[in-house]
């Protein structure tokens, strides 16, 4: 896992300086400050929601629905989850719930019914706002069923045998289900006395205080609630803010998921901190509608995995819109292949976008490029360590490596989670004594203090003891001309143990064969990271916040040429 050691050089491990304190305010102040610097400037446009709210507006909606949460009987530290798409009232849910004093449980929009009951049981959600339903996802037809006691039950007052802490259903949209309070009326609920223990609350929450529960998409076992603060993603909203230069003139345009903290910290806490404009250019990811949305409303930002640029990149009617006013913005979520990062930059005008790496766990971002990097660093590395947080790379046995060698990062800081909600054990095996949040990636930093991600300890593939890795064999394969995306994993093999199989997406139009890709690769990479088996596909598995599911990949490939691993003693 570490590269040798090489004498004399300085050891990996950083720490971000910076002339910017934190900031020592929750949420709700957060957005008080916002409403008073830029109370005319637009704070969250939603055209298809026909939503155009200045901060003022905005944080004048945002106290009425807090006073409402309240006037429904929900306590400070009580949880609230949210199961929607990208809507407005999702982002009134989330700064309503933080001027509450509530703990907001962001749910994945795809979940359905076990996972939807695990989520609200695991956390003891007493309220839920749902979306009634979107394309083949009906919200509410779900409910009913994971919750048969909600049809009969007066608005408020539920009680069910399956959720006895969940008391109250509120209902986005329409048409309204039996048993649900509708997501309009709770603006209207909350009297004097209410408004005034919201403006109570704003002296009495701390900003160490939980906030959001997020849960981990897991590619093992159950999903962990990852708990974090005021502190922690409101200040990592602002210093991914400050990486881009953000101010109040900016327009973020976000189709990635609010529920994940792409969308929620990146976006609108980075917004709420800066000034800058959220814009939702729909409900789920479009790439018609992004390009439509971008172009439109003049936005200088634009969010989005590797697969959203690609579809933006590559869509027919690409061309026809006019994107000069973008300037900066984020690629992350995955693993980003430098040649699309250069077609962002050049055919997106995005000349100062900005890569970042993190993960949920540290809320999420701990490295992001600057937007006056040389090129040459913003399409080949994360950037460099984030104001405040501290990283190492350390080798199998816990030492730190030296600069330029491979292993685990290691984040430490204001961004590192409480912890997995009511999961001592697991929130023991990731985070230690001293403060580090075990990431499980491997990293090389480098003397100028860039990171590089090369891989997942788990993606690693051992091939006759050999290790390799998955990433640097994308990035060559990526300089096909005919390739649109590839993913490189490992499979069993009962010689070597692993073998490497390349899943492959040709670009419109073309074809290639596996003996093609082999041929590329003679000659120009070392024989043992030569794809033994190629597979062509039209799609990869992924994560609705587009991590690619390689497990999925090697399953179905081991499964369809009945692969076994080597037999050991």
């Amino acid at each position: 896992m570490t590269d040798q050691a090489q004498g004399g050089k300085a050891p990996s491990y950083v720490c971000g300086v910076s002339d910017a304190p934190l900031l020592g305010i929750t949420i709700g102040q957060a957005l008080d400050l916002a409403a008073q610097r830029w109370p005319d400037r637009e704070a969250l446009v939603s055209p298809s929601h026909d939503v155009r709210w200045t901060w003022l507006e905005f944080a004048q909606r945002v106290d009425a629905v807090a006073a409402g949460f309240l006037a429904l009987g929900l306590q400070r530290g009580e949880r609230i989850g949210v199961w929607s798409m990208n809507r407005p009232e999702w982002t009134l849910t989330q700064f309503a719930a933080a001027k509450a004093g509530l703990i907001l449980v962001t749910i994945n929009p795809a979940y359905r019914l076990s996972e939807l009951e695990f989520a609200l049981a695991k956390v003891g959600c007493a309220a839920l706002v749902t979306a009634t339903a979107f394309k083949t996802s009906a919200y509410m037809d779900m409910l009913n069923t994971l919750i048969p006691e909600l049809a009969l039950s007066q608005p408020g007052a539920l009680k069910s045998a399956k959720l006895p802490q969940l008391r109250a259903v509120i209902q986005i949209g329409g048409p309204k289900s039996p048993g649900t309070i509708a997501f309009d009326e709770v603006a209207t609920m909350g009297g004097d006395r209410h408004r005034q223990m919201v403006a109570q609350l704003a002296s009495e929450l701390q900003f160490d205080d939980p906030v959001n529960i997020q849960f981990t998409s897991g590619t093992t076992g159950s999903p962990k609630g990852v708990t974090l603060t005021h502190h922690n993603i409101l200040n990592n909203g602002y210093f991914v803010g400050g990486a881009m230069k953000l101010t109040e003139q900016d327009r973020i345009c976000i189709p990635v998921p609010l529920y994940h903290c792409f969308g929620m910290v990146m976006g609108n806490l980075a917004s709420v901190t800066s000034g800058a404009t959220m814009v939702y250019p729909g409900e789920g990811f479009d790439p018609l509608a992004t390009l439509q949305t971008a172009s439109r409303e003049k936005c200088t930002a634009l969010y989005g995995v590797p697969t959203m640029f690609i579809a933006e990149l590559d869509h027919p009617q690409f061309a026809s819109f006019d994107l000069s006013s973008l300037r900066t913005g984020i690629m992350a979520g995955a693993p980003c292949p430098v040649e699309v990062m250069r077609r962002v930059n050049d055919a997106m005008n995005m000349r100062e976008v900005t890569i970042a790496y993190g993960m949920t766990e540290t809320s999420p971002v701990s490295f992001q490029s600057a937007v006056d990097d040389p090129e040459e660093r913003r399409v080949s590395t994360v950037g460099r360590i984030h104001p405040h947080v501290e990283v190492k790379v350390i080798d199998l046995e816990g030492r730190i490596v030296p600069r330029g060698a491979r292993g685990e990062l290691c984040t430490r800081g204001y961004s590192v989670m409480l912890g997995y909600w009511d999961e001592a054990e697991k929130t023991a095996d990731v985070l230690d004594a001293a403060g580090w949040m075990h990431t499980g990636d491997l990293a090389v930093i480098d003397d100028e203090g860039f990171c590089n991600i090369v891989g997942r300890i788990k993606d690693m593939v051992i091939r006759g003891g050999e290790n390799l890795y998955p990433r640097e064999i994308e990035e060559f394969l990526y300089r096909h001309p005919k390739i649109q995306d590839v993913q490189i994993f490992g499979v069993a093999d009962a010689r070597y143990g692993e073998e490497l199989c390349a899943w492959v997406r040709t670009r419109p139009g073309e074809t290639l064969t596996a003996d093609d890709i082999r041929a590329f690769c003679q000659g120009q990479i070392a024989y043992n990271k030569i794809p033994r088996y190629v597979e062509f596909v039209d799609e990869f598995p992924m994560t609705v916040t587009g991590k690619i599911q390689k497990f999925v990949m090697r399953e179905k490939v081991e499964e369809k040429l009945g692969l076994k691993a080597m037999k050991t003693a």
